[in-house]
């Protein structure tokens, strides 16, 4: 019996184009019952990187694989195919980087292999710098890292105030501002609403983060098959008679960042929902000399109209170190063979 303990040194979250360091260790363990004939042998062992993507099957009708004539696997072969017997399409699978040959543990011996193993990249993601000259023996892709944390940063801390019109048929009815468009994953959004210079009084609005998921049309299960969309936060607040107010939604460490592929799409979107009056709704004032005590109660019915209105904003990834917290995966594993 051999244990096989695998653990990535940083975490499970990475970035397109980072190194991945994953130490694996090999260990026959000691038992009361061990002698110098319980060695254990294998024959070999190899690691590589492998990507499935998966679907929902009722609302994707995915293309045939093409790699489905891999599955099928010779007796005399010993390649490991990763994604035999898994439905969904192979992304990215990469030759198998042996480890080794005829290895022969000892009772309580370890054997430890496999770092710095880089992912494939085809192309250099930034020009290089020609006033900074490069250390000996060290690889661009090892700045990866740092490039695209130093570019998330750059693309998502630029602040210019965006002002909206708010309005509908009867009129205008205040207006919205936001200073970015563009966030990254565990960002507040935060908003400002003005209804002093609206004709329309607002009686309630609300703010949801949304995202929206739709399927190529030739990818889907049915005709004309609708947008998918999610919650992830939602702020509501009754504003008669409020000139400004304001709002904060947490983009969720959780959740996915925006992307687009030849099948799927997912994108983010503010959602806004208004309640507005159909009276003037002037608010009342006490007469300077009052001499009598007067109860105001607010009205019973109101005749009010609602209407929605999207914004679409960008939602990119976070520092994988930070969504490393959060993640539902292990960054340790083991099995025994």
């Amino acid at each position: 019996m051999i244990e096989v303990l695998a653990q990535l040194s940083r975490g499970p979250v990475f970035l397109a184009g980072e190194m991945l360091e994953c130490g694996i260790v090999f260990t026959n363990p000691l038992s009361a019952t061990s002698t110098s004939a319980s060695s254990e042998m294998l024959a070999w062992a190899s690691a590589q990187i492998h990507c499935q993507f998966h679907s929902s099957e009722s609302r994707v009708a995915l293309p045939p694989s093409d790699d489905s004539k891999h599955d099928v696997q010779a007796a005399n072969e010993t390649v490991f195919v990763p994604n035999r017997g898994e439905r969904g399409q192979c992304i990215l699978s990469t030759p198998p980087k042996i480890l080794f040959c005829d290895l022969r543990l000892d009772p309580g011996e370890s054997k430890s292999w496999l770092k710095d193993y880089q992912f494939p990249q085809d192309e250099v993601v930034a020009p290089s710098n020609p006033f900074l000259e490069e250390e000996e023996g060290v690889k661009k892709d090892s700045r990866l890292a740092d490039l695209a944390t130093e570019l998330l940063m750059a693309a998502t801390s630029r602040r210019s105030l965006h002002v909206y019109n708010i309005s509908n048929t009867r009129g205008k009815v205040g207006k919205f501002g936001i200073f970015k468009t563009v966030y990254k994953i565990g960002e507040d959004i935060l908003g400002t609403f003005n209804f002093s210079e609206g004709d329309i009084p607002c009686l309630q609005y609300s703010v949801s983060l949304q995202t929206e998921e739709s399927i190529q049309e030739e990818f889907q299960r049915r005709h004309g098959q609708p947008v998918s969309y999610t919650t992830h936060a939602r702020h509501q607040e009754s504003c008669l008679h409020t000139a400004r107010c304001s709002f904060s939604l947490p983009v969720p460490l959780s959740s996915t960042p925006g992307f687009t592929t030849n099948i799927v799409s997912l994108k983010w979107r503010l959602h806004f929902e208004f309640v507005t009056s159909r009276e003037s709704g002037e608010a009342h004032t006490v007469p300077e000399n009052q001499s009598e005590t007067i109860t105001w109660t607010g009205v019973e019915q109101i005749e009010v109209d609602t209407f929605s209105w999207d914004l679409p904003i960008k939602v990119l990834p976070t520092n994988p170190v930070l969504a490393s917290y959060v993640s539902q995966f292990s960054s340790t594993n083991s099995i025994t063979i």
